[in-house]
């Protein structure tokens, strides 16, 4: 497994991960509407030069948003060097927070931030509701047959 920038990798290769597993490059959260293949980030590519994880971020002043993070392979370390580069990035940018939204639907999201040191900060009640005003297509079922509903912030303090 290699980690590189994201703006070294070919960006037709990423616009087709992001078309495979979200449908559409564009994210839509309460921060704002993104278009993933435009942002900065990391990609973790296999011996066969796919990708097998991929992280985007911005950073805003003193605080940097994880847009989105994809794992292909689980529980194989993939996801969490792919937020360790961000973190440091962030750092090195002078970033005092790292903070994120996911969905009240995703608890391994939730699960696998919260032991990398993130704390919920803030429920958004409704805030898919919005979102789906830009973006219909955000189904109203997730993960395990949870209703998506709210977003979940979540922030780590760095040092």
């Amino acid at each position: 497994m290699k980690i590189t920038s994201l703006q070294l990798y070919p960006k037709q290769k990423v616009v087709h991960f992001f078309m495979q597993h979200w449908g559409t490059t564009e994210i839509v959260i309460s921060s704002g509407i993104y278009d993933c293949s435009q942002l900065d980030g990391f990609v973790s590519i296999n011996d066969q030069q796919e990708i097998i994880g991929l992280i985007t971020y911005i950073i805003r002043d003193e605080e940097c948003e994880i847009i989105s993070l994809d794992s292909i392979e689980e529980s194989r370390g993939i996801g969490t060097k792919l937020v360790q580069e961000v973190e440091k990035v962030a750092l090195k940018k002078g970033c005092k927070q790292v903070i994120l939204i996911t969905t009240n639907d995703n608890l391994n999201a939730l699960k696998f931030y919260q032991k990398r040191g993130y704390h919920l900060t803030k429920v958004l009640p409704n805030a898919v509701e919005i979102a789906r005003t830009y973006k219909p297509e955000i189904p109203l079922i997730g993960y395990d047959g949870i209703p998506i509903r709210d977003e979940i912030k979540l922030q780590k303090t760095l040092v």
